[in-house]
C-alpha cells in the first residue's frame, strides 16, 4: 500500500472522497426509514452528539487547544449546518430519497450567489448557465401536472440555501481556524440546538426496534463523523476541481441506493431531470472556459 500511494498520491485521498460520496449517498434511503420512528430534532440531536463524542475522542489533544474563537466560528456554523438538516429531514418525509438527494445538491448552485449577496463576489458566466440548467432539472423533478412543488421537495430546495450558506461560513472560518476543531464544535452546538428544540417540540418515540437503531448509528458514526473526515483528508490533499466532481457522486449514489434497497422506481421524466441537475452543479463546480466571439478581420 504505502509503495502504491508513493507512485498514485492522490489515490488515499481519492479513495477517501470517495468514500464520503459513497456513505452519503448511502444515508437518504436510511434517513427515510429511520424518520418514521424518530421525530426529526431527536433524531439529528442524538447522530449530531455520537458524532461530535467520536470526532472529540479522536482528536482529544486538539480539543484541549480550544480557544473562544473556535466556540464562535463553531456556533456561527453549526447553526448554518443544524436549520440545513433540518429542512433535509423533514423534507425528506415528504419526497423521496432519490429526489431528496439530488434537491439537496442544488447547493453548489447557490454558493456563488449567495457569495455575491455576502461577499460581492460576481457569479461568472458558467455560474449563470449553471443556475437555468438546474432550473430546469429541478422543475423536470418537482413540478406536478398542476405546476405545484410537494412541500417536501420545496423544504429539501431551502435545505439546500442552509448547505450553501454553511459552505460559505466553513470557508470563511477554515482560512484561520483549524478544521478538525470547526467541524468538532460544529457538530457539537448542532447537537445542543437540536436537543433544545426537540426537547420543547418534540415526544420521544415510543418504540425504536432494533433495526433502527442500528441504521442510527450507522448514521451517525459513518454518515456524519467518518464521512466528514473523509472530506476534509481529501480535500486537504487533492485539488478542489477533482474533489468536487467526487463529492458531487453523492447525489448519484443517493439515487442508486433508493432503488436498489428502497425500491424507489424511477421514470423517464426524473432520470433526465436528475441529469440535468447533475450537470449543473459539474458546471458549477468546474467553471468551463466558454469559447470567446473574435472579431475577423476586415
Amino acid at each position: 500500500m504505502f509503495k502504491l500511494t508513493q507512485k498514485h498520491p492522490h489515490l488515499l485521498p481519492q479513495l477517501a472522497l470517495f468514500a464520503a460520496a459513497i456513505i452519503w449517498g448511502s444515508s437518504f434511503f436510511l434517513m427515510k426509514r429511520v424518520v418514521a420512528v424518530f421525530p426529526t430534532f431527536y433524531l439529528l440531536a442524538l447522530r449530531f452528539t455520537i458524532a461530535a463524542a467520536l470526532l472529540a475522542s479522536i482528536f482529544h489533544k486538539r480539543v484541549a487547544q480550544l480557544k473562544p474563537k473556535h466556540l464562535k466560528a463553531g456556533f456561527i456554523i453549526a447553526a448554518t449546518f443544524c436549520l440545513a438538516y433540518a429542512f433535509q429531514t423533514i423534507g425528506l418525509r415528504g419526497t423521496t430519497p432519490a429526489k431528496n438527494s439530488f434537491l439537496s445538491a442544488v447547493y453548489c448552485v447557490f454558493v456563488p450567489f449567495l457569495s455575491w449577496a455576502i461577499e460581492k463576489k460576481r457569479p461568472d458566466r458558467a455560474n449563470i448557465v449553471a443556475v437555468f440548467l438546474c432550473i430546469a432539472g429541478v422543475g423536470l423533478v418537482s413540478l406536478t401536472q398542476q405546476f405545484t412543488v410537494s412541500w417536501g421537495d420545496g423544504l429539501t430546495l431551502i435545505c439546500g440555501v442552509f448547505f450553501a450558506l454553511n459552505i460559505i461560513a466553513s470557508a470563511h472560518y477554515s482560512q484561520t481556524i483549524d478544521v478538525i476543531l470547526i467541524t468538532i464544535m460544529q457538530f457539537a452546538f448542532a447537537a445542543i440546538f437540536c436537543w433544545i428544540i426537540a426537547r420543547f417540540t418534540e415526544i420521544w418515540p415510543a418504540h425504536i426496534p432494533a433495526s433502527c437503531l442500528g441504521e442510527l448509528i450507522y448514521l451517525a458514526l459513518f454518515a456524519s463523523g467518518l464521512a466528514y473526515l473523509c472530506q476534509n483528508y481529501g480535500l486537504k490533499h487533492e485539488n478542489t476541481t477533482s474533489a468536487s466532481i467526487i463529492l458531487c457522486l453523492e447525489s448519484v449514489f443517493g439515487v442508486l441506493f433508493s432503488v436498489l434497497f428502497y425500491g424507489e422506481r424511477l421514470t423517464p421524466r426524473l432520470l433526465v431531470g436528475f441529469a440535468v441537475i447533475f450537470v449543473s452543479v459539474l458546471i458549477s463546480e468546474l467553471k468551463p472556459q466558454w469559447p470567446s466571439k473574435k472579431r475577423s478581420a476586415d
